[in-house]
């Protein structure tokens, strides 16, 4: 089984929706992709709006972490052709927006680096960053951004 039908084992299918930005989706240097951030859109709609911690709950909030991630991939496999060319996923960084007083951005993380092992095993073994941020672009709760090498 391919890294792309692993994925969609469970439950997640990459997205093919061209870059309608200003800025490239994913910029290769050398090996390494460094992949732009995302929210959780899926085919293009924002599934979460809000501020985890007030009307977004952790739940929630890791659901759209994982849906960011996979929509990072697909900008990773749209440059490439495939992810099973990839050689590692070097880092993965979240932003989560939360209240002052919500510190469980780790725990929204959490999920996705779970689902990175899962899927990819020591390809998915990454570095990590997680955030907390006032707002983030169109209300979403969560933005993710990765860097893979190829």
């Amino acid at each position: 089984m391919n890294y792309e039908e692993k994925l969609e084992s469970n439950g997640y299918k990459l997205s093919t929706q061209a870059n309608k930005r200003i800025f490239e989706a994913g910029v290769r240097t050398g090996n390494l992709i460094f992949v732009s951030g995302n929210a959780a859109k899926v085919e293009g709609v924002l599934k979460y709006k809000g501020i985890v911690g007030d009307t977004v709950s952790l739940e929630q909030a890791q659901d759209a972490a994982k849906i960011a991630f996979v929509n990072c991939l697909a900008t990773v496999r749209n440059m490439i052709g495939s992810l099973d060319s990839m050689k590692r996923i070097v880092n993965i960084k979240g932003y989560v927006a939360s209240t002052s007083d919500f510190t469980d951005q780790p725990k929204v993380m959490d999920v996705v680096s779970a689902l990175a092992i899962e899927v990819f095993g020591e390809v998915g073994k990454h570095s990590r960053v997680s955030l907390g941020a006032s707002s983030l672009p169109e209300g979403t709760p969560v933005e993710v951004e990765i860097i893979v090498e190829v």
